[in-house]
């Protein structure tokens, strides 16, 4: 059906759009369809080349189309639902602020014209999703996480296109989706530590490796640190958690740096995404580094949370039947989209001849002559009215290069992740006679600048294409080559003249960790001026050196992660089928044979030695623990060997009783709940186990062990602990039942495992725990092991 489906598309964009789409477009098209990724220049119409496999894909199952940013999936919705609307096909938008179906009656411009709102179900419904790559994974997590079926808002993964392909699943790749809950620490160690660390200097008491992005307190700095709290061993008087407490302390305060890695807004801590500027509100840096930030800069410490379900995008995208992406520059990242997500690269034609002029790189030798020379390089080009997209890689150094032109007096437009709500209408007119842009990353994603201002003045467009079309300033060498090409790819969309020029110094960060310093001593000796730039192969091949090394790095890093990853990936899909299970509606034979498993088990332990040293007094009492025994049983544990079939038969009986007590359909809604809310806390708690033994196994390296095999092997036994312990709980829990009293709403407490149970303060740390969980052998677990794990 392609050659027909396609050309149905085709004609419809032309009605529609006004645009009927090129040949080279076409071969885009089927390079998607077949999943695989389709690397096409800016401008060549990535947007208008998808909804060729779009349509015939969503012909049969529904199709996502993944986003880098919410404005991007409305603008696509709207501008694209008018062909599939015409083919006769729903189109739904999920946005973080909420959720929309095109429509193009709906005349709403206060919110967003032909974009009605909707229940997110009711979006997900459509025969076609576009949405950011975030909203989509932590949708998927928590389907995962609901008590009915009738929850679930996002059932199937089938085929999706990934615009802008590299940035999500190369850059992010190594950023989990973590859906967490407010724990009960208390945040005063952060302050304290936060304030400590200012006074441990650097290469005295710590040493900071740039390259590794590590910082590593001393004996010499331990000792300060000692002293200064009073301690004398702040291990053996502390424990570990005063040293993780003092070494995140110390990463916030010397490898994070505002307005660079974040900013401060409303009195909190909102991370900069690296690669694109944007600010990613809503999420937090783990493991207490987000805490030690906030106590860094003087705002308020909020909770650490404690995880209740994650993912990497790695793991996500590869549960869709088919993927497909496109992006303009994939092919430097080829191996990793073959090795990892088993994506070809086809790099399509443009549908007209480059004719952008990358200017060689200038080097300078410090930063301050580097932004000098850039501001020196806008005022001749502003003289002519050229207009010029000046790319900087953090909000700091766009701020001060914005400062420096107001000095001047030259008029500039500013765009960094402070102020992205007013990205759409800075990009459109970008191109304008005498346009001058400064942006950070986020100009290079998504954004189409055309020639004359949008909507196009001729005039204004044939004037600046007589001056050299759009010029690109790149003011530093992004450690990945792709980020530059970004930028790059800004200027010459479609056959129009343009430009590109990198500014560089040897202060870099891309440089000061791979040789600059050595260039440095170079033209000192050769006592070359601050402010003359220098053109040599030896530092060209330095910066393309330390990019292939970085991505390099950053490649196996995302390898590593992938591999430990998948090992948890195995865990997380048996929990959700667990949990579809459960939540599909358990028969009350299944919930029968979980109960007689854990007899079977404590008797198994018991019986496991000869027949003298059984005792049967314990065996009574841990049976005891799991269903209401009397004397007689007692009796028949003393008299007969049968102990199974006899115990077996009895689980049934009193199973029986208590769903006559109780009532066939409320005795299902509560064995629902106590299977949930059990797995749940047993899921979030091996979260945090394997987190903790993830950072254990590395230290096995030292003893010539594979810390991954390590990894793999004492993971199983979790898992199966894991499980042991869901069915030894469940089977402890449904005998404890109590039938619910009038003034009961929800669930009766006598079964409801809240997971405010870990917050109770009269429970000592070796009484049983209160939700009547149980070891495997039968015995009762020790609230320091269940419900008190992580209570102080």
């Amino acid at each position: 059906m392609l050659p027909e489906a396609f050309a149905a598309v085709r004609e419809t964009s032309k009605r529609t759009l006004k645009q009927r789409h090129f040949d080279v477009q076409i071969l885009g098209g089927i390079a998607l369809h077949q999943g695989k990724i389709a690397q096409m220049a800016t401008g060549e119409g990535k947007t208008l080349t998808a909804t060729l496999p779009v349509y015939l894909n969503a012909l049969k199952n529904q199709v996502h189309i993944i986003t880098v940013n919410d404005y991007l999936a409305r603008r696509d919705t709207v501008w694209m639902g008018q062909i599939y609307d015409f083919l006769g096909l729903s189109v739904g938008c999920i946005n973080s602020d909420g959720s929309y179906i095109y429509d193009p009656k709906h005349s709403d411009k206060v919110v967003h014209e032909f974009l009605r709102p909707a229940a997110k179900k009711d979006a997900y419904a459509c025969d076609i999703v576009y949405g950011t790559n975030t909203e989509f994974g932590f949708d998927y997590l928590r389907d995962n996480l609901v008590a009915d079926l009738s929850q679930v808002i996002s059932p199937g993964r089938y085929f999706a296109i990934v615009d802008e392909v590299d940035s999500i699943l190369i850059d992010e790749a190594r950023t989990p989706l973590i859906i967490s809950m407010p724990d009960a620490q208390s945040p005063k160690l952060y302050e304290t530590f936060s304030k400590i660390v200012p006074r441990l200097k650097e290469n005295e008491d710590y040493n900071v490796d740039l390259k590794m992005r590590t910082a590593i307190i001393n004996e010499e700095g331990l000792n300060k640190v000692e002293k200064i709290l009073g301690f004398g061993n702040i291990y053996d008087e502390k424990g570990i958690r005063y040293v993780h407490h003092l070494e995140t302390a110390l990463k916030a305060q010397t490898l994070f740096f505002r307005d660079k890695d974040y900013v401060v807004r409303n009195g909190e801590i909102v991370i900069v995404d690296e690669f694109t500027g944007r600010l990613l509100a809503g999420r937090r840096y783990s493991e207490g580094l987000h805490q030690a930030i906030e106590a860094k800069e003087g705002v308020r410490v909020q909770q650490e949370s404690r995880t209740l379900a994650t993912i990497t995008f790695q793991i996500f995208f590869r549960l869709y039947e088919k993927l497909a992406g496109m992006t303009g520059t994939a092919a430097t990242s080829a191996e990793e989209f073959h090795k990892v997500y088993n994506l070809g690269v086809v790099v399509v034609p443009t549908h007209k001849p480059m004719i952008r002029k990358n200017l060689p790189d200038k080097i300078y030798k410090t930063e301050e002559a580097k932004f000098r020379a850039v501001i020196e390089e806008v005022k001749e080009r502003n003289k002519t009215g050229q207009p010029v997209l000046i790319g900087t890689i953090s909000i700091e150094n766009n701020e001060r290069l914005s400062k420096m032109l107001e000095r001047e007096g030259i008029k500039h437009e500013i765009l960094n992740a402070k102020q992205h709500e007013k990205e759409a209408a800075i990009h459109a007119q970008a191109g304008r006679l005498g346009a001058m842009t400064l942006a950070t990353n986020m100009a290079g994603r998504g954004v189409d600048i055309i020639l004359g201002g949008n909507p196009q003045d001729p005039d204004q467009s044939r004037r600046v294409c007589e001056l050299g079309g759009l010029h690109v300033i790149g003011t530093e060498r992004h450690e990945a080559r792709r980020i530059d090409n970004q930028l790059r790819g800004r200027s010459g969309r479609q056959g129009d003249p343009g430009s590109s020029q990198f500014f560089v110094s040897l202060e870099d960060n891309l440089l000061k960790i791979f040789g600059g310093e050595r260039i440095k001593t170079l033209m000192e000796t050769l006592q070359i001026p601050e402010d003359q730039p220098i053109e040599a192969n030896l530092v060209s091949r330095a910066i393309e050196s330390a990019q292939t090394k970085i991505e390099g790095f950053n490649f196996d890093a995302r390898k590593h992660v992938l591999e430990y990853d998948d090992v948890m990936n195995q865990h997380r899909t048996l929990v959700y089928k667990k949990r579809q299970e459960i939540l599909s509606g358990l028969n009350k034979e299944a919930v029968l044979e979980i109960i007689e498993n854990q007899i079977k088990n404590i008797l198994n332990f018991h019986l496991a030695e000869t027949e003298k040293e059984i005792n049967r007094q314990e065996i009574f009492e841990n049976l005891s623990a799991l269903m209401p025994l009397d004397e007689d049983d007692k009796k028949f544990l003393n008299g007969r060997q049968d102990f199974f079939d006899y115990f077996a038969k009895l689980s049934g009986e009193l199973y029986e009783k208590k769903e006559k007590e109780i009532g066939p359909e409320l005795m299902r809604q509560v064995e629902k709940f106590v299977m949930l809310n059990t797995l749940d806390n047993l899921w979030m708690n091996h979260l945090e186990d394997m987190e903790a033994l993830r950072d254990s196994v590395r230290l096995r390296a030292y003893g010539q062990r594979d810390p991954l095999v390590e990894y793999k092997n004492e993971s199983r036994k979790m898992f199966k602990d894991l499980m042991a312990n869901f069915e030894a709980q469940v089977a402890t829990v449904i005998f404890k039942i109590s039938p619910p009293t009038s003034s009961q709403v929800g669930p009766p407490q006598s079964f409801a495992h809240s997971r405010e149970l870990g917050n109770a303060k009269t429970v000592g740390r070796n009484d049983p725990c209160p939700c009547g969980a149980t070891y495997p052998d039968g015995k009762s677990k020790k609230y320091k092991d269940c419900h008190g794990k992580n209570n102080g």
